[in-house]
């Protein structure tokens, strides 16, 4: 029996918590701290923190801020977000995170992903996908916190980075992304169906079945949400929450 992971996604701004739709128009709904400590409360299985203001600031989150996090945190966390190199990766990792997510530098530069699996190990290296479907059905992948489109296909890239060394796939629906209209479960089974490692399915949750639908249909290894754990009710107010309903989907046998 796999037990699958439930793990709320952090989306942070300025080492603030935000959330938006089709990752545009973000807004803030917190602090990350106190998240993380919400978080430890319900016993997540794991967290991501992700800095979607990073590459463009051409720099990583801040590692005092990750310290703080890893200060606070009784689970496994990630960080992502403008990483470049293993010089930033080894600065994250010593602050305390367990793993890191790269994206668009692993795109530009394949090999940094068997580089950093080769140093750190693979369990500690995550490829985080951003994927966009066009008005035609075809998917594409998007780097730059989904600003700019590529030509390459989301699963012939989730194939070349597993096979880089990557220890697992966040997989990340643009389209889906803040809706609450559930998973693209289509493309997370491409994904996963082509992969002997895990794949994070991520986007567009909205309430808790549709965590069971994408470990079960889409047959993801994790169900990632950001969504879902800092929203409460049809006025989407902002209520930090990890439903305790989201346990017993651990007892699900995948």
């Amino acid at each position: 029996m796999i037990k699958p992971r439930i793990i709320p996604i952090l989306l942070l701004q300025n080492n603030g918590l935000v959330k938006g739709v089709h990752f545009r128009n973000h807004k803030y709904v917190g602090d990350p701290i106190n998240a993380v400590r919400i978080f430890n409360e319900k016993m997540a299985d794991e967290l991501f923190l992700l800095d979607i203001s990073a590459t463009k600031r051409g720099a990583i989150p801040d590692p005092g801020f990750i310290q703080r996090v890893a200060d606070e945190c009784y689970m496994p966390f990630g960080v992502g977000g403008g990483i470049r190199n293993v010089t930033d990766m080894r600065k994250l990792l010593r602050a305390g995170a367990e793993k890191v997510s790269i994206n668009t530098a692993a795109i530009e530069r394949p090999e940094l992903i068997r580089d950093a699996s080769e140093i750190f190990g693979s369990q500690s290296i995550t490829v985080s996908i951003d994927v966009k479907r066009s008005w035609l059905g075809k998917y594409f992948v998007y780097t730059h916190s989904g600003s700019r489109k590529t030509s390459l296909d989301p699963v012939d890239w989730a194939v070349k980075a597993a096979l880089l060394g990557a220890g697992e796939i966040l997989l990340n629906s643009i389209n889906q992304d803040g809706t609450g209209k559930g998973y693209a479960i289509e493309l997370v089974k491409k994904i996963s169906s082509a992969l002997d490692i895990p794949v994070i399915a991520c986007g567009g949750a909205g309430k808790i079945e549709h965590l069971f639908q994408v470990l079960k249909q889409g047959g993801a290894s994790a169900a990632a949400a950001g969504s879902l754990f800092v929203f409460y009710g049809s006025q989407r107010g902002v209520l930090i929450q990890y439903p305790e309903a989201v346990n017993t989907l651990k007892e699900y046998d995948t």
